[in-house]
């Protein structure tokens, strides 16, 4: 009965944008940069960057470029993820790096980059590898680790006489470093999955900064070399050079930047664009993808870098003048992209592709446990330890075991959440916890990082409840208790309520189901700022702080609810 209440409380709600004929960016909200994208017939898929979070490398399907849904991921399975793939202790914003998409022949490719230190101050592990799939959903293969592929941000290119390329980075001038400044292609054995004959660097961008992110395709004629630029700040954009041959010379695009908004003002809705990938429709018409940061709070938001979706048009442009005869010379011209052709921007709103496909806004999010796995916007952070949780000890609840580990870099804890979706939203849980042991807690927590996270969590002491909030904030040495509150009349469940408005955070509790909520805290949404790769997760934990403990949460319900501003 209780959970049929919930699900006609809050059933899931999809509203049609309000402004008819256009559709509203982000396309993809939430914590997903880096976008690349494919096209199978009349399918669209996406897989962003994933960093520690696991299951890693989400995929979005889309039918018509503004509606996407999350189908699984490329990196779904514990054995994928240890050895030399190591997502177990891997160092906050390192891990998975910058993925792209591709498919060839009846199977899909990602190629992506996994970052690791060992925090030993010795030098960072990077290993390119390649996953494959018949299937988007899943599941896709082991890593097959690419050897002698130096630096980040790898793109794979199946030419048309069936020559594979892999498309590299490294330092200027260091043609086997793990960095970022030049652009180095070498032909690739997918048999073998090893590189061979000879590496050539081919463009170093236009400004020779950041260089990174590169996407070859074979267009008109010609090579086209997509990259990303000028960092991953407000400077971000996206370059673009071509050549009659994939090992260069490249002539660079004159009108580039092709994608950016260093130009506008800060009272723009989004900053930071770059990052991109193209995609060419069935009826020939093309759209970019990139990467933004809106600009919700003080010039950034808590969601981190989101997925937008541009329109773009190919336009000739004079690349150089050649002497033809000794007083004549003539232009050579190529075609180029041209994204947001009207504008040169990103917009918040874009005519739809399809006019009869309109977009439907749907990122709320409920979940109340009545399937035997996780919702696939569940996400850890790292791979989690054994037992961290169950759907199947209380049926229809997520239990959560409080395990020893503590908020901490390169540790694993007991915590799970989604990708927060807007800067206005509603979140609520009810959780049931009757702990044996004193200062076990557990809870939600709205996380940035290990350096930036706020929990509100139950713990007993002396046969006593109490909910306490701590906020640990980014380069503040230690967490602190904002408010500590005696429960006098909990009975061993709660329902959390956060509201987030106009960049405050209003919190309440209730002890009687629902009936009644009682406020006892705000918080400024800035101090959840971290204007780190990742964005912020929504979600539950549960801790038994360094000790060891049989207790454990269930949670009955999770329901999230936002606000497009």
């Amino acid at each position: 009965m209780k959970k049929s209440i919930i699900i006609i409380m809050f059933q899931i709600m999809v509203c049609l944008n309000a402004k008819e004929g256009f559709y509203i960016n982000p396309v993809i909200s939430g914590a997903h940069p880096d976008p690349s994208i494919c096209r199978v017939g009349d399918d669209f898929y996406i897989v962003n960057s994933s960093f520690e979070y696991f299951p890693g490398l989400p995929i979005h399907h889309s039918k018509d470029l503004v509606n996407w849904e999350l189908i699984g991921h490329g990196l779904h399975r514990e054995d994928q993820c240890n050895g030399e793939m190591d997502l177990v202790d891997v160092q906050s914003d390192g891990g998975i790096h910058a993925p792209t998409i591709r498919y060839h022949k009846g199977k899909f490719y990602i190629i992506t980059t996994n970052v690791y230190n060992s925090g030993d101050g010795k030098p960072g592990l990077m290993r390119n590898f390649i996953i494959t799939a018949e299937n988007p959903s899943g599941p896709w293969s082991n890593p097959h680790i690419i050897e002698g592929a130096p630096g980040i941000d790898p793109d794979i290119f199946f030419d048309s006489d069936g020559k594979v390329y892999f498309i590299g980075t490294h330092n200027p001038g260091d043609m086997n470093s793990n960095g970022i400044g030049e652009i180095w292609v070498q032909e690739l054995d997918i048999k073998n999955w090893m590189l061979i004959g000879e590496r050539k660097t081919v463009w170093d961008g236009v400004f020779g900064c950041c260089t990174e992110g590169p996407h070859i395709y074979k267009e008109h004629g010609l090579y086209y070399l997509l990259v990303a630029e000028g960092g991953t700040g407000r400077n971000h954009a996206v370059m673009m050079a071509a050549s009659k041959n994939i090992f260069g010379p490249y002539e660079e695009n004159p009108r580039n930047p092709v994608l950016t908004t260093r130009h506008v003002t800060e009272d723009y809705f989004v900053n930071s664009t770059g990052h991109a990938d193209m995609i060419e429709l069935p009826d020939k018409r093309w759209y970019m993808v990139s990467l933004g940061k809106r600009n919700d709070l003080d010039g950034d938001a808590n969601m981190g870098r989101e997925t937008y979706l541009t329109p773009m048009v190919w336009e000739p442009t004079i690349v150089k003048w050649q002497q033809v005869t000794d007083t004549k010379w003539e232009p050579v011209k190529y075609l180029f992209p041209v994204a947001s052709p009207l504008t040169g921007k990103v917009e918040r709103y874009e005519k739809l592709p399809f006019r009869d496909k309109p977009q439907y806004i749907n990122n709320n999010f409920m979940d109340d446990f009545l399937f035997s796995k996780l919702d696939l916007d569940w996400t850890f952070i790292r791979v989690p330890q054994k037992n961290t949780y169950s759907l199947e000890e209380n049926s229809g609840s997520l239990r959560l075991y409080t395990k020893p580990g503590t908020i901490e870099d390169r540790k694993r804890f007991s915590m799970i959440g989604f990708r927060q979706r807007e800067s206005d939203f509603e979140y609520q849980v009810k959780m049931e916890f009757a702990p044996n042991d004193d200062k076990v807690e557990s809870g939600i927590i709205h996380y940035q990082k290990e350096s930036n996270y706020l929990s509100n969590t139950v713990y007993k002491e002396n046969k006593r409840f109490y909910l306490e909030q701590k906020l640990k904030e980014k380069d503040k040495v230690n967490e602190k208790t904002i408010e500590r509150i005696l429960l006098k009349n909990y009975k061993n469940n709660i329902i959390f309520k956060v509201v987030s408005k106009s960049g405050k955070y209003t919190f309440h509790y209730s002890l009687d189901n629902g009936e009644n909520f009682i406020y006892y805290s705000s918080l400024d949404a800035i101090k959840m700022l971290d204007r780190n790769y990742t964005g912020a997760l929504l979600g539950v934990y549960a801790t038994s702080n360094k000790k060891r403990s049989n207790d454990y949460a269930d949670f009955d319900w999770v329901r999230y609810h936002d606000f497009v501003r």
